[in-house]
């Protein structure tokens, strides 16, 4: 999946190189939207969700220092 997102940007650099603004605009488009989808992969969890347990042990770790 990472790869598919530099490919995305590698080829909208290219194309703003040769001088095709619209296409190389579109491919970033594309690569951002790969990005955060990678990004929403890698974070989601079966049991979880998209909670982010490690914040919140930080959190009551902080709790617990505190009372």
């Amino acid at each position: 999946m990472m790869v598919a997102v530099f490919m995305a940007l590698l080829l909208a650099l290219l194309l703003d190189r040769v001088g095709r603004p619209a296409p190389a605009l579109m491919a970033l488009a594309i690569g951002f939207a790969l990005s955060v989808g990678l990004f929403l992969f890698e974070i989601y969890s079966p049991e979880d969700g998209f909670r982010m347990p490690w914040l919140q042990s930080a959190r009551d770790v902080a709790a617990a220092v505190v009372g």
